[in-house]
């Protein structure tokens, strides 16, 4: 029997995480929970003596100046805490024990030996509850807050029945969740030779491939090719697939990997007229970057584009930056903190994957959650927003803070629309030598007769089936081994070893194990040299008892596969050893043409490399569009706009998100330069980051976003402008140049394929060309080719027979070089004095905009991006902040000019005096519509007087206009014809704006 160590703080200090529970659960679950004290439990099933149980007791697992611990013992009976329930909370067998895999680690350490396959560690958490509460309050308490049923046990006990139960020496807590099965070595062998089309799709369903009829036709199609017959007999296989084949087909077929939906032939109808377009992705997004490259000719700082890990840009003489942002939505659905722990250090191995690989130097985040105080009924099966927001945040949180990378920009969206599946971006950015080994440090290329090593973590049961269940809808079903836990220590020293090997010019290829585990990394790396033959028996494994399928399949964390030339392997494999990486020689890549794998010395799956990769049928699917129309309201004109203002910066989508950014690093390895939040007392809203990258230089980064979901709700096409817009205009006010800038395009989109439950497919899709078209449009013209970008096509949740589907939503982000971050600019008013201008020219553009949705309005004036007039004034603005001549500078996004004045002001501390008959506007013909219309493309900007000539000459060619003085009063006053029509403390209006995430 295992035996259990358990550590508590002292009672005399406070227990934070208790803390946190007790009031969690008074206001999120409406428990009487008076107090709540923690316990950390550690499960040693290693046969241990009772000296080296003590001796680990009081060693690597505890303080002995704040813990008390025990051995074999109840330690919620010794601590002096009156408590009423002990709710304890572990992973269930398979889940990854991040915590239980380092505690092994100290263990093996002080026993100065190994332990071996079946000795482990295994941590669980017990939570000592005091207050007023029946068993069903305790169950709603451990599943609401505690615990996520998908992933983790829990085990309750009264007090009463605890002392009845160590009374006759009976633990309930002995639990060790281990996967003790035999390894089956039989691999399943499937007949679909003779399925009818019903047969088909059930079996797709039952095995969870996601595949549809036509592309279930086609393996039954090529099973039966008498060349594929003949190979596989020379192999030992069979006439039927086997269930190896059938999985690593459906994840290299899923839309998650192959993107079948952008790669579509669509026929596209708008007002009665049919066009046909050949793949959105090359008609569109590919298209553009093309274009726009060949525009530049000899200054175009493009490497690579869409066909590596990340999308690579020229920074200097000496470095190239690699950049890719990822979605994590389903797994963050089910598991809120182990999918969003797992898309941050996913997408690290995106850019330390790239090329011959990168030194991460920056992640970003942009998270779109449900309302936090959402109060309505849930359909069963979904966790409460609030819950989806702090996994998420922590998960995020503990990824970036304990791999090195500094979290610099990001923001946090709020729908309804999203408590199905929320949206997790997770975004990072890597730094890779212009030269490796004698060749471009972006460019690789594996060779028949490398060795397949795969490096870092070992091979579990958790992310198998994530590709194919990311591909389809949440519902009830929906499997939680999908859901991998991510360790971003264990890739910590993955990727600081491989840099090292690579240094040592000890690799020619790399890819890391993302969707599809070993049958995506390697099945990609042989195209490089036309096959591979790869034995999966080779593999390490956390636990005994998975199928061959499951170990070319599971996406578990913390791997890379690397090409390393045969008389390299024993270097590679040395240092390695060295600097305590596991890695393990899996087989060979070849020129066979076959995607070939075996276990135990028998071939398990033999297909043709180009029927895996390519053999996917290429989808037919129609569009038809037909503009939604709203009621357009008629409001009455506010009696008090500073009122309206307060409520506008106290609305979810523009309020502070401090309270989620001081919890993320932003300083480590001490290139940030403008920090996420920035001002006179670093509490303002910066509008985009500027980092340096290489410390040697002042050469630096701009990194920015946009992001408008709301704007989808009247026409996509401007949804897609705007967010492309506000990402660009980001970037300017903070100093960057639209001459070199870079995008990322994301898009995150219900199901848009027609079907008898998804019965507006063919608008949904509809939808999703325009939103292409704009990106094609806006791309060209403001000269930001797209370096690599993600789709996500099936956010939509089925639970309980209730349908929620997501807003169409796109997030654009741009990374960007600055010649000198010396010049970077911040939001904040700097000195009383100085110029107020606002540049650009206000509409009446109120449709979707945060103060119609105050109202629960939608309307039908939606902002439209003026592109060429906005392309000038970015240059110029560019200009004068290169000449030194804006002091600070916003731009005006959610909540339009009046949130964008007021954040100015309060940030810097500083009052303003504004003019706002003197704001440039057409077609406005009321206050509140000046105040809060969210026209694209402007700025607030202040400006030295003494330089405001030669500013305003700068400025000549785009609409602008001075239009007020920053003031030494705390005071935001704004009159109009003559009038003071408004006058607010800015530290009242900064309360209003801090108030709502406070937590």
């Amino acid at each position: 029997m295992a035996d259990r160590i358990e550590v508590a703080l002292l009672t005399r200090l406070k227990d934070a995480l208790g803390a946190r529970i007790t009031k969690r659960a008074r206001e999120d679950l409406g428990l009487d929970v008076t107090d709540v004290r923690t316990i950390k439990v550690y499960l040693i099933d290693a046969g241990l003596t009772p000296d080296e149980l003590v001796a680990a007791a009081r060693g690597p697992f505890s303080d002995p100046v704040i813990n008390i611990v025990s051995v074999d013992s109840p330690l919620a009976k010794m601590l002096g805490f009156e408590w009423d329930w002990v709710v304890e909370v572990g992973f269930r067998p398979g889940v990854t024990d991040n915590e239980g895999r380092t505690a092994k680690e100290a263990l093996e350490l002080m026993l100065g030996r190994r332990l071996d396959r079946h000795e482990s560690v295994y941590t669980s958490v017990q939570y000592l509850v005091k207050g007023t509460l029946d068993r069903a309050s305790v169950e709603i308490l451990a599943s609401g807050l505690l615990a996520n049923a998908l992933i983790q046990r829990t085990t309750i006990v009264a007090r009463d029945e605890l002392d009845v139960l160590w009374h006759e020496r009976r633990n309930p807590f002995y639990l060790v969740p281990k996967v003790r099965e035999v390894i089956d070595s039989t691999v399943e062998e499937i007949d679909i030779s003779g399925f009818s089309d019903d047969g088909l799709l059930a079996l797709s369903r039952q095995r969870l491939l996601a595949l549809n009829l036509e592309e279930m036709k086609a393996l039954q199609d090529y099973i039966k090719r008498p060349d594929v017959l003949e190979g596989r007999e020379e192999v030992g296989l069979g006439v039927y697939f086997t269930d190896v084949e059938l999985e690593a087909l459906a994840q290299t077929w899923s839309e998650h990997c192959k993107h079948k939906i952008f790669n579509a032939k669509i026929i596209y109808v708008e007002d009665g007229k049919e066009r046909v377009i050949d793949s959105l992705f090359d008609t569109y997004i590919k298209a553009a970057t093309e274009r726009i490259r060949r525009d530049k000719g000899d200054r175009d700082f493009c490497l690579s584009v869409f066909k590596d890990n990340a999308g690579v840009i020229r920074f200097n003489e000496r470095y190239n930056v690699a950049f890719k942002v990822e979605t994590h939505n389903s797994p963050s659905a089910l598991d809120p903190y182990g999918g969003a722990l797992t898309g941050i250090v996913g997408v690290n191995r995106d850019p330390f994957g790239t090329g011959m690989g990168s030194r991460l130097i920056f992640n970003t985040d942009v998270f779109c959650f449900g309302p936090p105080d959402y109060d309505r009924p849930l359909p069963k099966g979904l966790l409460h927003p609030r819950r989806i927001f702090e996994g998420v945040r922590e998960g995020v949180e503990h990824g970036g803070n304990q791999s090195g990378i500094p979290t610099i920009n990001g923001s946090i969206l709020f729908d309804e629309r999203y408590i199905g599946k929320p949206l997790v971006f997770c975004g990072t950015g890597g730094l890779m030598p212009r030269e490796v080994c004698g060749r471009p440090g972006h460019e690789k290329k594996a060779r028949p007769g490398d060795c397949i090593v795969m490096c870092g973590g070992r091979i579990g049961k958790d992310g198998i089936h994530g590709a194919t269940f990311s591909s389809e809808e949440l519902h009830e079903g929906s499997p939680a081994t999908a859901v991998q836990i991510g360790d971003p220590i264990t890739q910590k020293k993955m990727t600081d070893f491989l840099l090292r090997a690579r240094d040592l010019c000890l690799y020619n290829s790399i890819t890391d194990n993302g969707a599809g585990g070993l049958s995506s990394s390697v099945g990609e790396m042989a195209l490089e040299t036309g096959g591979f033959e790869l034995h999966l028996d080779r593999a390490p494994l956390k636990y005994e008892g998975l199928r061959p399928w499951e170990i070319l399949l599971s996406e578990a964390q913390e791997r890379m596969t690397v090409a390393v030339p045969p008389d390299k392997l024993d270097e590679f494999m040395a240092l390695a050893e060295k600097m305590d990486v596991e890695a393990t020689h899996l087989g060979i890549f070849t020129s066979s043409g076959k995607f070939h794998c075996l276990f135990n010395g028998k071939t398990v799956a033999y297909l043709d490399l180009d029927f895996v990769h390519n053999g996917v049928p290429r989808p037919e699917l129609r569009a038809v569009w037909s503009r939604p129309q709203y009621e357009e309201p008629v409001l009455p004109m506010p009696e008090n706009l500073g009122s309206e203002l307060k409520d506008l910066l106290s609305r979810y989508n523009v309020c502070s998100k401090e309270y989620v950014v001081r919890q993320y690093d932003h300083e480590v390895q001490g290139g940030s330069v403008i920090k996420p939040l920035s001002g006179a007392l670093h509490d303002g809203p910066s509008d985009a980051a500027v980092i340096r990258p290489d410390l040697d230089s002042f050469e630096g980064l701009v990194v920015a976003h946009g992001i408008c979901p709301r704007y989808s709700d009247i026409d996509t096409y401007h949804m897609v402008c705007a967010a492309v817009d506000e990402a660009v205009r980001n970037a300017v006010a903070a100093g960057g140049d639209m001459d070199y800038m870079a995008g990322l395009d994301n898009f995150c989109w219900c199901d848009p394929v027609h079907s008898e439950k998804i019965p507006d497919g063919h608008y949904k899709l509809a939808q999703l060309v325009r939103a292409n078209k704009a990106l094609y449009d806006i791309c060209t013209a403001y000269g930001i080719p797209c370096i690599s970008g993600k789709d996500s096509m099936k956010n939509d949740a089925f639970i309980g027979g209730v349908k929620i589907s997501i807003p169409p939503t796109l997030l654009f982000s741009i990374i960007g070089r600055m010649d000198d971050v010396r010049q970077a600019v911040t939001i904040d008013a700097k000195r009383p004095g100085d110029l107020v201008y606002v540049l650009g020219v206000t509409y009446p553009e109120l449709g979707a905009s945060e103060y119609y949705a105050k109202f629960g309005f939608v309307g039908n004036s939606i902002p439209r991006v003026r592109m060429e007039e906005a392309s000038r004034r970015y240059h110029l603005v560019s200009r004068a902040i290169k000449a030194g001549l804006i002091a600070s500078c916003h731009d005006c996004s959610d909540g339009g000019l009046g949130v964008a004045i007021a954040e100015t002001a309060f940030s810097g501390g500083l009052g303003m005096d504004i003019d706002l008959e003197k704001v440039p506007r057409q077609g406005v013909d009321r206050l509140d519509t000046l105040l809060f219309s969210e026209s694209q493309s402007r700025f607030v900007v202040t400006v030295r007087p003494d330089f405001r000539f030669v500013f305003e000459e700068t400025m000549a060619g785009t609409e602008f206009a001075m239009i007020g003085t920053v003031s030494p009063r705390p005071l935001l006053i704004f009159e109009f014809g003559g009038n003071v029509v408004l006058k607010e403390d800015i530290y009242a209006l900064k309360e209003a704006w801090q108030r709502p995430l406070s937590w």
